[in-house]
């Protein structure tokens, strides 16, 4: 029995028209890697075939039962044996590159965890690009991960107390931030990853009223993500992200 080196967890609310590929891509990029990894899907309750495909597809199957990406996350991260944990959103794409160096950063007992540059999977409107560059411009700078792929070691994700469960949007800034201060008082670092980066669903990217009122929300009101009603972006539609 091969000791397993890394956990690849995918949360999943209703993605049966997609999950079938995305777990094929992450397996090929596995497949290229020289270290064990195990790939687990949590299934958030959906009400479609997602758990049953995403078995056929060999995935390690969690189930968690209230509707929540944070919890979602984390009890795939309480399942996991790897030392070192990767979050992938189902309709995100990730290639054999940034799972290497994913892993090579880590590895290295320098990095504490991470993220990457985000790109969408199609051209977008001019508005919708300079929004997308403006992340791009503040996860560099400020060191934030984009929820979509996000890397840690298992110690600093425990030490650091998981996915803030009390949120229903925007958990990933706050475990970037804590992440962060863990790794500094453990002379690590967090990083975000430029190239290779990632390659989300354009489905993402809500209408640019919508986007910029949620922005303007939750940085007056970061209470706000605190109720699931405030968040109707992630909440209201057919799928979680």
């Amino acid at each position: 029995m091969h000791e397993i080196l890394y956990s690849i967890i995918v949360p999943a609310f209703n993605e049966a028209e997609v999950i079938a590929g995305t777990l094929g891509n992450i397996q090929a990029s596995m497949q290229q890697i020289n270290t064990h990894g195990e790939l687990i899907l949590v299934d958030n309750n959906s009400t479609d075939d997602t758990a049953r495909i995403a078995e056929s597809c060999g995935a390690i199957i969690v189930h968690e039962p209230i509707r929540q990406i944070a919890r979602a996350r984390n009890a795939g991260a309480a399942k996991a044996r790897g030392r070192y944990l990767i979050f992938i959103d189902a309709d995100t794409r990730v290639t054999t590159q940034l799972l290497n160096e994913s892993l090579q950063l880590l590895t290295s007992d320098r990095i504490a965890g991470g993220g990457a540059r985000v790109e969408f999977d199609v051209e977008q409107p001019f508005f919708a690009r300079a929004i997308l560059r403006f992340w791009q411009t503040i996860s560099r700078a400020a060191r934030l991960a984009a929820g979509c792929f996000v890397f840690c070691t298992a110690e600093a994700f425990k030490q650091a107390g998981g996915f803030d469960e009390k949120v229903f949007a925007s958990e990933e800034i706050g475990f970037s931030f804590r992440v962060r201060a863990w790794a500094t008082t453990h002379h690590q670092r967090f990083v975000i990853i430029d190239k290779p980066g990632i390659t989300t669903s354009s489905r993402k990217n809500k209408s640019p009223l919508q986007i910029l009122a949620t922005m303007l929300l939750f940085s007056l009101f970061p209470v706000a993500t605190r109720f699931r009603s405030m968040c109707f972006l992630w909440y209201s539609c057919r799928h979680q992200s």
